[in-house]
């Protein structure tokens, strides 16, 4: 009788673990979630470096100097110099 213990509590822990390979949390099925999630991940992570990159970059050149100012105050809010005609053409 001891002879078929072994054996059976042998096969029993393999067929846990290979259920756990399949099946369990660490599963090659949840691998795959995972590597996926973690693409979209990067590439949302890469996509706001580069929005952070060029906010920088703008309020770089608003601390620099007034061009940039001056720039988004014609363009966004319509200023013009004392005694400059503004003209705007639509189509």
């Amino acid at each position: 009788m001891s002879n078929r213990i072994v054996p059976a509590i042998l096969i029993t822990l393999l067929v846990i673990l290979h259920a756990q390979l399949w099946l369990g949390r660490g599963s090659l099925n949840h691998v795959g979630q995972m590597q996926a999630q973690l693409g979209a991940l990067k590439t949302k992570n890469a996509q706001t470096q580069l929005a952070n990159n060029q906010l920088a970059a703008e309020v770089r050149d608003l601390k620099e100097g007034l061009e940039m100012v001056e720039e988004k105050a014609r363009f966004e809010l319509g200023m013009v110099k004392p005694n400059e005609i503004f003209v705007q053409f639509t189509k």
